[in-house]
């Protein structure tokens, strides 16, 4: 895009020019003076991506942000000689009501252009415009604005989880991974809130991945625009869209900012214990199946809330572990034996492995109660369990097995929320029954069904033209009137 090195064009008229905040709806002649923050395509996701045109995210002198908008027509056009931090100037337009779900600016209007519209470079170093301005939300807000597909705001903090990787050593992040799967999950933590769960989804994901890689230290800080606060089985997760820009540590002032806070804080970090850091999502038993399922399935924890129906009888609800590190112990000539430790002559420590039946409201499945969770469960230890039975039952040899205990047939018709582990074991298919790690005594289980993920939202409509080019340094709409036609949605 060559330029005129003026910010009037070469039309002969005088051109009065006006602030984002004195815009009225409908059509205009003034010109407008603004910096291009950033742009990105709108697509209709129910109409199979189809192209609806560009998003524009312009800031002025005064430091009001509004959004601007080019239809599917008019994109090739102005495309070409488009520029993130490009300063610009905008003859005749047409103000439209701003879209009221997805919002990524606090003006009532949108700026399209229209029949007529002119776009010039805007060289005047006069003039001083922002480079960017930030909508920043605490956890408190995004917590009570989470469902609503109302105004997209901006969030910064530091990270804790990287793909589900501490960043005590820098996580490695599986270029490939994250094409096919088209994301990338972190855990954030902001400067006064707990953990947050955060997913950046495609160009997101990408531009995470070319600066976390390429960083010579491992990134800290994240700041990420324009996300979407949802619910998801009851929790708060936010979520990048189409408009997402993605800062890390040095990036930007904000970053910097919150860099050097962190940095003169560095007990800060420590304040997070991990069970709130990896954030389990609930599920229910038919959606821990599906997951299974899916192409691109990996091993992980999940909370389950279930009853259970009954206590598998037919097989071993014990072993006799290495009291050092509880794996299985093996019968040798003449003592316990463990293949990990390499111990001949170990000490056996009865552990739980008991397959109990659960069910919830629509699905059965196959828990195994492994170590520490049986025990939660049943208040005894199995090994408290397995010596009181020997003792009553002295003339039993030590081949005998010990039956099903009462603490644990006494469960039956419990309600809990299991914590369970899906292993390579259940992805391959090898085994059904899942794994549980822990479980969560009734009091402390939420009230109601879990809910489910918010539904797909549908467009809304907004009034755009088309458009065409004439010239090299100067581009305008010569064509058509308005037409109407729908704004995408953005959502994950």
């Amino acid at each position: 895009m060559s330029s005129t090195g003026k910010s009037n064009l070469p039309t002969g008229k005088s051109h009065v020019a006006v602030f984002f905040k004195d815009i009225s709806g409908g059509p205009s002649q003034a010109e407008l003076r603004f910096r291009l923050i950033h742009f990105w395509e709108a697509r209709n996701i129910a109409k199979g991506g189809a192209f609806i045109g560009l998003e524009l995210l312009l800031i002025d002198e005064q430091e009001t942000v509004m959004q601007g908008f080019i239809s599917s027509s008019r994109a090739p056009t102005y495309l070409p000689h488009l520029k993130a931090g490009a300063t610009y100037t905008l003859q005749k337009n047409f103000a439209v009501a701003n879209k009221e779900i997805y919002r990524v600016a606090d003006q009532s209007f949108t700026v399209s252009f229209s029949n007529g519209s002119v776009l010039s470079p805007l060289d005047d170093v006069r003039l001083s415009i922002p480079a960017d301005r930030f909508r920043f939300h605490t956890y408190e807000d995004f917590q009570a604005n989470r469902g609503l597909r109302g105004d997209l705001y901006d969030v910064v903090g530091h990270l804790k989880l990287v793909n589900g990787q501490s960043l005590i050593g820098r996580p490695v992040l599986d270029e490939s991974e994250i094409l096919s799967t088209r994301r990338v999950l972190v855990h954030l933590q902001s400067k006064d809130g707990p953990v947050m769960k955060l997913y950046l989804w495609d160009q997101a994901a990408k531009d995470f991945y070319k600066k976390f890689t390429s960083s010579e230290d491992t990134p800290t800080i994240l700041l990420v625009t324009t996300v979407n606060p949802k619910t998801i089985s009851g929790n708060l997760v936010l979520s990048s869209m189409s408009s997402s820009r993605v800062f890390i540590d040095k990036d930007f002032q904000p970053t910097i900012d919150y860099f050097s806070w962190l940095s003169s804080n560095p007990e800060i970090a420590k304040r997070v214990n991990a069970d709130e850091v990896t954030r389990i999502e609930t599920m229910t038993i038919g959606q821990i199946f599906a997951s299974i399922k899916e192409e691109n399935a990996k091993e992980a924890l999940f909370d389950c809330i279930a009853t259970i129906d009954d206590v598998e009888r037919g097989s071993a609800w014990y072993y006799i572990a290495c009291s050092s590190c509880q794996t299985k112990a093996t019968k040798g000539p003449s003592s316990l034996m463990c293949a990990k430790c390499g111990n001949k002559n170990v000490t056996g420590i009865a552990k739980y492995v008991a397959k109990v039946s659960v069910y919830d409201n629509k699905d059965q499945a196959v828990f195994v109660l492994l170590g520490d969770a049986g025990r939660e469960l049943t208040g005894k230890h199995a090994a408290e369990l397995v010596d009181t039975y020997f003792e009553t039952n002295k003339e039993l040899g030590a081949e005998h097995q010990m039956p099903a205990p009462q603490a644990l047939l006494d469960t039956i018709g419990q309600k809990h929320k299991f914590r369970v582990r899906v292993s390579n074991l259940n992805l391959t298919g090898k085994i059904h029954a899942i794994t549980v790690t822990k479980v969560i005594i009734p009091e402390v289980l939420p009230t109601g069904q879990t809910p489910a993920e918010i539904p797909v939202d549908g467009e809304d409509e907004v009034v755009v033209p088309s458009a065409s080019v004439v010239g090299d340094s100067v581009f305008n709409a010569v064509d058509g009137n308005e037409s109407t036609s729908k704004r995408p949605k953005h959502e994950k």
